[in-house]
């Protein structure tokens, strides 16, 4: 591992000495490239990330001094996932120029996967609100190059981050165009029902019973088979005990549901979020009392 980090600085040295000397304008810049290529490989076979990641963006500005726009994006790409290993805020500074040459090339669908990257990176560090943005730079693209699948997978993020952030009407607009969308697709169609769930559990975070109602009407009008699911009954179920205000019934709907499909942490996290508004309601109630 050593004799790698050796051969990367020597590599690197010899790059920059190019670099410094005189010699026809572009082939010293070719040169350096091929030299700072070799010791980034070096420095990834010893897993010096760091030092990987930093000579990739000198690779970079080789290309560009060269006027090599895809080569120089590939090169910021490559900088990016060797930083990811140890530094987030370097990875995602070199996937922005990776994806600002790639949009000049007009590279759609490299920038779009890139973006969607910057998106990934900002939800491991729990930055919800920057994730967003990025998902929602990621869809745009995918959309315009009519990647719908990924499209999709974008918005599905962006709704699901919305919620957490208590932006319950940007994740009902979401998943019910994506109910939409999908019912015009035999292979989405099965996942309709799911999409309705979730809009209709964001509805019941937003708290108003008629709202709920009329989503859920809105929503057998959409699709007629939607009434006939255990999906629908739970949320007539849930509506039904926000409408009455009854607790007990709100759970046991929950766990019925539960018991034959178990919701995953999201689900449980914002009916959570509705039991307890109705707890607190419950308590307001008892001291008027």
């Amino acid at each position: 591992m050593g004799d790698q980090i050796a051969r990367g600085e020597d590599f690197e040295k010899k790059a920059e000495k190019k670099l410094s000397g005189w010699g026809l304008f572009g082939s010293k810049y070719e040169d350096a490239a091929d030299l700072f290529d070799k010791a980034a490989n070096a420095f990834k076979l010893a897993k010096s990330w760091d030092q990987a990641g930093a000579v990739y963006v000198k690779l970079a500005n080789c290309h560009l001094k060269l006027d090599s726009k895809h080569e120089a994006a590939n090169a910021y790409a490559d900088a990016a996932h060797c930083y990811k290993k140890s530094n987030v805020k370097e990875s995602i500074s070199c996937l922005e120029q990776s994806v600002n040459l790639f949009l000049d090339i007009g590279r759609l669908n490299m920038s779009a996967r890139y973006y969607k990257e910057i998106a990934e990176l900002y939800e491991q560090e729990q930055n919800l609100e920057q994730a967003i943005v990025y998902y929602e730079r990621a869809a745009d693209l995918f959309q315009s190059e009519d990647v719908t699948t990924s499209a999709n997978q974008c918005k599905q993020k962006i709704a699901q981050f919305a919620a957490q952030l208590e932006q319950y009407q940007k994740s009902i607009e979401i998943y019910e165009e994506i109910a939409r969308q999908s019912l015009n697709n035999n292979l989405l169609k099965y996942g309709v029902k799911g999409h309705l769930l979730n809009a209709g559990i964001c509805q019941l975070c937003k708290g108003d019973v008629v709202a709920i109602n009329n989503a859920l009407e809105k929503y057998q009008e959409l699709d007629p088979t939607f009434s006939g699911t255990r999906e629908y009954k739970l949320l007539t179920d849930l509506a039904a005990a926000v409408d009455e205000e009854d607790i007990a019934k709100f759970t046991a709907a929950v766990k019925e549901f539960d018991s034959m499909t178990q919701l995953d942490a999201w689900k449980t996290t914002l009916l959570l979020r509705v039991k307890e508004a109705l707890k607190a309601k419950e308590m307001e109630e008892d001291d008027l009392t």
